[in-house]
């Protein structure tokens, strides 16, 4: 499986594999012929009102993630994550599609993280690993 990103503006390629627009919103002035969209995922993209409060404060990374993250916790995001996450599943390639001008942070690259496992969200029940860890070493002694 791979993973990559790409702006939804940018001419699709066969090497693209499956696209998967991100965003909440359609690109404005792309067509759908144009954009050459698989999937359109919504509802995994940030809620409106975290997307306006990272544009107003871009250099905010971790906190847009750790706010994005537990969005993604909620029932229709998380719904849209675990279809994400099946997609990549079966595809060998897979490009997620997001029309941001900031290239370098966006919603699409929380969620290649996401897919990659480098930072999983933590789960929400069940003990934390330090902490089962701990309770490992100690039955040890």
């Amino acid at each position: 499986m791979s993973v990559t990103l790409k702006r939804v503006y940018d001419p699709p390629a066969g090497a693209d594999g499956r696209r998967i627009l991100v965003d909440r919103l359609w690109p404005r002035g792309l067509t759908k012929e144009d954009a050459r969209v698989d999937l359109w995922l919504k509802e995994i993209a940030p809620s409106n009102e975290l997307r306006r409060w990272f544009h107003e404060r871009p250099t905010m990374r971790q906190q847009f993630r750790d706010k994005y993250v537990r969005e993604l916790r909620e029932e229709k995001p998380a719904a849209a994550l675990r279809q994400l996450y099946a997609e990549v599943a079966s595809a060998k390639t897979v490009t997620l599609l997001f029309a941001s001008k900031n290239t370098e942070y966006n919603n699409a690259t929380v969620l290649k993280e996401l897919l990659d496992g480098l930072k999983k969200p933590p789960r929400s029940t069940g003990p934390e690993r330090p902490a089962a860890m701990a309770n490992v070493a100690r039955a040890r002694r």
